[in-house]
């Protein structure tokens, strides 16, 4: 088997490393990752200017570009053979509701996706790598379970893992993706030329919350597994705007 993997913190982030070792064993890993952090990156890839591939000392590929640039590399000519797998993370923080929209972690997941490839995003939901050991232990039991049980079908799941040793979380559940509320306001600032410039604020408290969503599932305990799609159309609206767009459409 072979497994390719990437994340958005950059190549030499703790949560990847520890990601990597604890797949040892399951088969071929290939890391390709970015240079430097693209939290909030998104899908985005860079078509302005060449990306340049290099290799660091611990074997692992990192490219000057974004989480997507990666992995798209990597699939269009970088690697010899097709992976089996692609997984991105583990992320520093949490990837829930609102969150994978901007996500750079289920954005490189998603890219492997859109070539056909089951893949999977994992992140922690806090901050600091408190109980790293205890998501890559899970983290280790998914990728195992993948393999060994493939899902019948295209995949792309979001996993979100508490903030908890090992032996305090609870199980695994299958879950939807919350909302949160709109972000906090931006926090203006100066330069030294006297320049106001603004931080984006940070992300919103969890608005929805409900009984089987993610946010639910990590505050009781639980690993949070959400399987996405990238499929946009509202299919609810077609009919209505049809009927809305129909008087003028001879025209």
């Amino acid at each position: 088997m072979h497994i390719l993997v990437s994340n958005d913190d950059g190549y030499n982030a703790k949560g990847l490393e520890v990601l990597v070792e604890s797949l040892r064993g399951l088969g071929e890993i290939t890391v390709v990752a970015p240079e430097i952090n693209h939290s909030g990156a998104s899908n985005s890839l860079t078509l302005s200017r060449p990306l340049a591939v290099r290799q660091a000392p611990n074997g692992f590929i990192y490219v000057n570009g974004t989480p997507s640039d990666c992995v798209h590399i990597a699939m269009t000519g970088l690697l010899d053979h097709r992976p089996d797998l692609v997984i991105s993370g583990i992320n520093n923080g949490a990837n829930m509701g609102d969150d994978t929209l901007y996500s750079g972690t289920v954005a490189a997941a998603a890219e492997g996706f859109l070539f056909g490839i089951p893949s999977i995003a994992f992140s922690l939901v806090e901050r600091g790598w408190k109980h790293i050991d205890s998501a890559a232990h899970h983290a280790r039991l998914i990728v195992e379970h993948q393999l060994n049980n493939p899902i019948n079908q295209q995949c792309l799941l979001n996993v979100n893992f508490p903030d908890l040793p090992i032996d305090r979380i609870k199980g695994i559940r299958t879950t939807r993706l919350g909302k949160r509320h709109p972000s906090q306001p931006v926090i203006p600032t100066s330069t030294p030329a006297g320049e106001t410039v603004y931080w984006i604020g940070p992300a919103g408290h969890a608005m929805d919350a409900a009984d089987g969503t993610d946010f639910d599932a990590i505050e009781h305990g639980f690993v949070s597994v959400t399987p996405l799609r990238l499929d946009l159309t509202h299919q609810d609206q077609l009919s209505s705007i049809e009927s809305w767009i129909g008087p003028i459409c001879s025209k």
